[in-house]
């Protein structure tokens, strides 16, 4: 039997729903009848959805740990192909903090409370009882994989498995809401507060601009996070003096719409960051 059937199959009989992964830790794509959706969207953890599509589709969504699924016909192409196993562990009620690194790692055994643990190939990961929305890019080197996420099955850990803390779901948490009413635009410059203009030059402004732009556009996860963080930075060095101009904030706003984001997440995320700064 393939190895990864072979796992696969174990692990569905502990109640862990797995899923086959090709080369590159991705799941396989979309069959042909559901490619771009077509079926009418993939099924959910409580809503199987209209689609009844018997391939490996839809990624997390196809997670199982019906054993006649796993091991059928339909998916032995999939298993002859596949490069690992994965699961979801929302479905099998985990929480999965994925640590990317030694400074993730010694920022984790800081802060978190000590749960099984499984060594990745570039860090760990630190798995909870209970779920939560995931999350990528949470902190530096830190995801969080949970519900509607799969995870790569290495091995059982070491430890033993702690309920999910409230100090896990609050990484998940967006920047704080507003304390006065968000407007849908910006009508008017941003007025400074008399501090001293470190600009020097038009050139200085106009390239931090450009810089934050950059930012916002090169984002591939994560781009609501990213649009407040970039939003906090620029204020951060250019919110006091007076110069910031509606043309400079339509620019960030322009390339935070060209990722996905709404107006109003975008005016959301500059009053929250004005708030924190206390402009």
């Amino acid at each position: 039997m393939n190895e990864h059937l072979h796992t696969a199959l174990r692990l569905a009989a502990d109640d862990l729903p797995v899923l086959p992964l090709r080369r590159g830790k991705l799941p396989f794509g979309n069959c042909p009848t559901c490619v771009r959706n077509a079926c009418g969207g993939r099924p959910t953890m409580k809503t199987p959805g209209p689609c009844t599509c018997p391939q490996p589709c839809h990624a997390w969504a196809a997670a199982t740990t019906d054993p006649a699924v796993i091991a059928s016909p339909v998916w032995a192409p999939a298993w002859r192909r596949a490069a690992a196993v994965a699961y979801h562990p929302g479905g099998a009620g985990l929480t999965v903090v994925d640590l990317d690194n030694p400074a993730a790692i010694q920022w984790a055994r800081a802060i978190l409370p000590a749960t099984r643990t499984v060594t990745t190939t570039r860090g760990e990961h630190w798995i909870y009882q209970g779920t939560m929305p995931s999350s990528n890019a949470v902190r530096p080197g830190v995801d969080i994989k949970s519900l509607a996420a799969y995870a790569r099955w290495l091995n059982n850990g070491t430890g033993a498995t702690a309920t999910l803390p409230d100090s896990v779901r609050a990484l998940a948490a967006r920047e704080p809401a507003p304390t006065r009413k968000a407007t849908q635009s910006l009508t008017e410059p941003l007025g400074g507060s008399g501090g001293a203009c470190p600009h020097r030059t038009p050139t200085y402004l106009d390239r931090g601009i450009t810089m934050a732009v950059g930012r916002i556009t090169e984002a591939r996860k994560a781009v609501h996070a990213t649009v407040y963080r970039t939003f906090l930075a620029v204020l951060s060095t250019h919110g006091r003096c007076g110069c910031l101009t509606n043309a400079h904030v339509a620019r960030l706003f322009t390339a935070a719409q060209a990722k996905g984001e709404t107006v109003r997440h975008c005016t959301d995320a500059w009053t929250n960051a004005l708030t924190t700064l206390g402009l």
